[in-house]
């Protein structure tokens, strides 16, 4: 493990070197298209497919899982080419892999990093494969729906998921704006309600489960910058039918950025977006982890006085960071309750905490 994460070091310090003006900027004016946007996005310097869900077993057992694949470019649109080397990569592939275990009290995570020299890793174009690292992939069936697998010795995950509700694009005007100034954003959609079935095995023993999902799908350049320390970030769904994305920006200062924002997704799959202003979101709990120290706010209050929402996000297991020296971070399965219009809601999503056990890697522009 010592010895991939040397390797990353090296590559992200390769991607930054090259400057921001070399990769085409997320700005305003995105047209989503798919399954076009569903598959690599070459110019642009990061992406991701995201994955995380809430699972039953046939016993009522609860489990939540992560599944994500990233792709850190490594070489600009206007450098690459020039050799037949195929030590020469155009960008360095990644993925975690977790499973929380609620009845257990247990947390199983894994990374995978590779540069795809040979093919064992990539990202499709074109082909229904559209991310793969050795045998963890993100597939995409001809009637539009997923299909996810990962095994890490005795842990396996295999799971087909599809969409109830149109993809929610995040942001205004096609770009999701993540600080002041041009291309300090994201062009960034989910699927906020995926029907999830299929199997996990825990210790070699094969359960076949149920539940939802979430896919957020992501790309920018430059999306950071050097003020910014993290983000508090969380999809929730909703009994009632809605879903909500929120994201808090954090800054050096312990300030939140101004553009920090969410969207509301209502029944029907129409959007609203909300500002900074428009929610509030309280810590209320605290857990500090002993292998990085980092101390993360765990459960929150948060309201949407423009909608009438109030509601209480908690976690049924508080262990949920990922450690992954140089960089660790929490992202795990919450609860909610609360109140949508006067009416109780209950539901379920989940958060992740990034920047609270030290600096992020190569999203940030240097100063």
């Amino acid at each position: 493990m010592k010895k991939l994460w040397k390797h990353l070091v090296v590559a992200l310090a390769l991607a930054l070197s090259a400057t921001a003006a070399d990769w085409r900027p997320a700005l305003p004016g995105w047209r989503y298209e798919f399954p076009r946007d569903h598959h690599l996005h070459p110019d642009f310097k990061t992406e991701w497919w995201y994955f995380t869900g809430r699972l039953t077993d046939e016993k009522g057992g609860v489990f939540g899982y992560q599944l994500t694949f990233f792709r850190q470019g490594l070489r600009p649109p206007g450098s690459r080419g020039g050799t037949t080397s195929r030590f020469v990569v155009d960008d360095l592939k990644f993925a975690h892999f977790a499973i929380s275990d609620v009845r257990r009290q247990q947390f199983h995570f894994q990374q995978k990093l590779d540069r795809g020299v040979f093919g064992e890793a990539g990202f499709s174009s074109t082909t229904d494969r559209l991310a793969w690292i050795g045998d963890w992939s993100l597939d995409l069936t001809p009637d539009g729906s997923f299909t996810l697998q990962a095994k890490d010795g005795a842990t396996a995950l295999q799971l087909h998921l599809e969409s109830t509700k149109p993809f929610a694009i995040h942001g205004e005007n096609g770009a999701s704006q993540k600080a002041e100034g041009p291309g300090h954003a994201s062009h960034y959609f989910s699927a906020t309600r995926l029907v999830t079935g299929g199997t996990l095995t825990l210790d070699g023993k094969t359960l076949s489960v149920r539940g939802e999902s979430w896919l957020d799908r992501e790309w920018a350049s430059n999306q950071l910058t050097a003020n910014q320390v993290g983000w508090n970030w969380f999809s929730l769904q909703c009994d009632d039918g809605t879903e909500l994305m929120l994201y808090q920006m954090r800054t050096k200062d312990g300030g939140l950025d101004p553009n920090s924002s969410g969207t509301f997704i209502a029944r029907d799959g129409t959007t609203q977006h909300l500002s900074r202003e428009d929610y509030q979101l309280t810590p209320t709990k605290f857990w500090t982890s002993k292998a990085s120290q980092a101390r993360y706010p765990i459960a929150w209050q948060f309201t949407v006085p423009k909608l009438n929402i109030q509601c209480n996000i908690t976690t049924p297991l508080e262990s949920q960071e990922l450690v992954l020296n140089p960089i660790a971070y929490w992202e795990g399965l919450v609860d909610l309750q609360g109140t949508h219009e006067g009416t109780t809601i209950h539901g379920h999503g989940y958060m992740e905490l990034t920047g609270y056990a030290g600096v992020l890697v190569g999203l940030a522009e240097e100063k």
